[in-house]
Parts: structure tokens; C-alpha cells; sequence
């Protein structure tokens, strides 16, 4: 899946030489917790809610209310955001931006192509692909089964499934440190009995089954 397929097309953004709170009042209209900021068409940095939080006064401060909210009118979003953001193309997979916040412990990756902003794409994003790739909102049922890590054991699974008739929709395999890997096997019926007792009886392992509405 591409980052094109799952972003925010034509995200909410705020000018770098708007005020703090300007900021604050588009998140909370619109219902978010980062914008990229922008500059003659370009992305020059992101803001977030917590680099507006890291840079109001602290709470224990001696200033008066009006002489805090005179220095927040005059702050603005060039002096807080974080800048030269990290970004991304549209055309980059999924996982590849899973990795890039995942590592620069970020929530949020504006999605650049040709130096114009198209997008974003958030830990949110990520998560839903990540439940629409693997089918849990699919109607019918999930296997995970234990497969030796050797050539031709998926075709093997699948001569076993078509038999069947079940139609595999998803499939994920996740590697062990053994000679077997698991293998989560979304299929479109819940009824799995035979097929179950048949993948046994090929080697195979069914270490456990969820019925999906």
C-alpha cells in the first residue's frame, strides 16, 4: 500500500509568521494535533501541541494573566515549530513511513511531492492500514498457523485452502527465530472445521482461530 492511498489530501497548515494563538485555534477547530507550516508555498517546519505546550510560560510563573497572554499574541509559529521536517513522497510505501516516524519518534509526516505539500500522514493513518491490511473488519474467519520456514510451505497452505473453497483474503507471516514461522491466514467463511483438520493432517500447526463477524 502506498502513503498516497492512506493520507490526509489537503491537509489544514498554518503560516509560519501566524501567532500561537492562531495555531491553537486551528488545531481545535480542526481537530488536530499537528500542521505543517508553511512559507511562500513551501514546507519549512511542523507544529505541534506539544511544542506550543513546551514553550507557554510555566504555570508557576509571576507574570499576570494579561502580561502571559501579551507574550503568547506575540510568539509566533516560526519561533516554536520544529523545522527542516522530515518528509515524504506519495509515492513511498506504507511500511516506509511506519519506519521513518517509528525511528524519528514522530507522529506526523508531511507528504511532499515535486517540493509542494499533497498531504499527511499520521500514526492514525498507519494504524487503520494496518487493520485494513490485515482484514479485521472482514467478515469470516482468521487462522494462525504454524508453518515450517521452508520453500514451497505458502503453496502448500494455499493447494490445502483452495480445497476447501476458501478464499484467502489476507495473509501475514511472521518469522521466528525457529524452523517455523506463524502464519495469520484471513479467509471468507467462518466455517473452518474440516479445513482445520485437513491443514493438520498436511504438517501444519493451527495454534488458534478468530471468527470475525
Amino acid at each position: 500500500m502506498f502513503v498516497k492511498n492512506k493520507m490526509t489530501a489537503n491537509p489544514w497548515t498554518v503560516r509560519a509568521d501566524a501567532t500561537i494563538p492562531e495555531a491553537i485555534a486551528t488545531m481545535k477547530d480542526r481537530h488536530v494535533r499537528h500542521l505543517p507550516v508553511m512559507d511562500a508555498g513551501r514546507v519549512v517546519g511542523v507544529i505541534s501541541a506539544g511544542d506550543i505546550d513546551a514553550n507557554l510560560p510555566s504555570k508557576a510563573t509571576s507574570l499576570s494573566v494579561n502580561e502571559v497572554t501579551y507574550l503568547i499574541n506575540k510568539l509566533s509559529v516560526a519561533k516554536v515549530m520544529s523545522r527542516d521536517p522530515i518528509t515524504i513522497g506519495s509515492d513511498a510505501l506504507l511500511e516506509q513511513a511506519a519506519v521513518v516516524m517509528r525511528e524519528a519518534k514522530i507522529e506526523m509526516l508531511p507528504v511532499v511531492d515535486d517540493g509542494r505539500l499533497v498531504g499527511v500522514i499520521t500514526e492514525s493513518d498507519v494504524l487503520d492500514a494496518f487493520v485494513e491490511i490485515m482484514g479485521f473488519r472482514d467478515h469470516g474467519a482468521r487462522l494462525v498457523i504454524g508453518a515450517p520456514d521452508v520453500p514451497g510451505a505458502l503453496a502448500r497452505l494455499g493447494a490445502v485452502t483452495g480445497k476447501h473453497g476458501a478464499n484467502i483474503q489476507h495473509l501475514a507471516v511472521y518469522r521466528g527465530s525457529g524452523e517455523t514461522s506463524d502464519v495469520v491466514l484471513g479467509i471468507n467463511t467462518p466455517d473452518t472445521a474440516e479445513l482445520e483438520a485437513d491443514l493438520a493432517e498436511a504438517g501444519f500447526v493451527v495454534r488458534g482461530r478468530l471468527e470475525n463477524a
